[in-house]
C-alpha cells in the first residue's frame, strides 16, 4: 500500500487528448489529460494548459482550440505530441489534419473530435483552467479511449509529484 500523491493521482480517471491550437497563421497541438465536461447548458468543458507551454500564447490569443480525443492504441501519437515542445519544430509533421472552422488542427486519426471557444480562465498553480463552449465536433469512428493511466510516465509528471501530502 501506498499513500504517495502520484500513486494516488494516477487513479483518477482520465483520457488523453491532443489539444489543437492556432493564431495568425501557426499551427500547434500538445497532449492533455486534464479535459474535463462542465455544464449541460450551456455545453462548456474545462481544459487545464500549462502556462509555459508553447501553445499557451496561440490558445490564449485565438481564444479557441479544439479537443482530439486519442483511441486506445495512439500511444506513439500521445508521444509525438506530448514529448517535446512546438518551439523544437513541426509537431504536426507527418500527420493527418484539417483546420477546424477556429483554424486548429483536427487529427483526422482520433477518435473524435470537439470545437470549443474560451469563455473563462483561472489560474490554478503552474496551470491555467480554460472554460470553454463545445461548439461542434465529431465523432470519427468507433473505439474506446486512451486513458492517461495507461501511458505511464510518458509525461515525466513523476518528478513534479511531491513526495509526501
Amino acid at each position: 500500500m501506498s499513500d504517495a500523491p502520484i500513486e494516488l493521482f494516477r487513479r483518477l480517471t482520465s483520457g488523453v487528448y491532443v489539444i489543437g491550437v492556432a493564431w495568425e497563421g501557426k499551427s500547434n497541438a500538445f497532449t492533455a489529460a486534464w479535459v474535463t465536461q462542465t455544464s449541460f447548458d450551456p455545453l462548456y468543458l474545462a481544459l487545464n494548459v500549462h502556462t509555459g507551454n508553447f501553445s499557451y500564447p496561440l490558445v490564449k490569443a485565438s481564444g479557441a482550440f479544439v479537443v482530439n480525443v486519442l483511441a486506445e492504441g495512439q500511444i506513439e501519437l500521445a508521444r509525438q505530441f506530448g514529448t517535446r515542445s512546438g518551439r523544437d519544430g513541426d509537431k504536426l509533421a507527418g500527420v493527418r489534419w484539417q483546420p477546424a472552422g477556429n483554424g486548429a488542427p483536427i487529427l483526422l486519426d482520433a477518435l473524435a473530435h470537439i470545437e470549443c471557444r474560451v469563455v473563462s480562465a483561472t489560474p490554478a498553480g503552474d496551470h491555467e483552467v480554460l472554460i470553454a463552449h463545445a461548439t461542434g465536433g465529431l465523432v470519427h469512428r468507433p473505439g474506446s479511449p486512451l486513458l492517461y493511466r495507461d501511458t505511464g510516465e510518458l509525461d515525466g509528471s513523476a518528478s513534479l509529484f511531491p513526495a509526501k501530502f
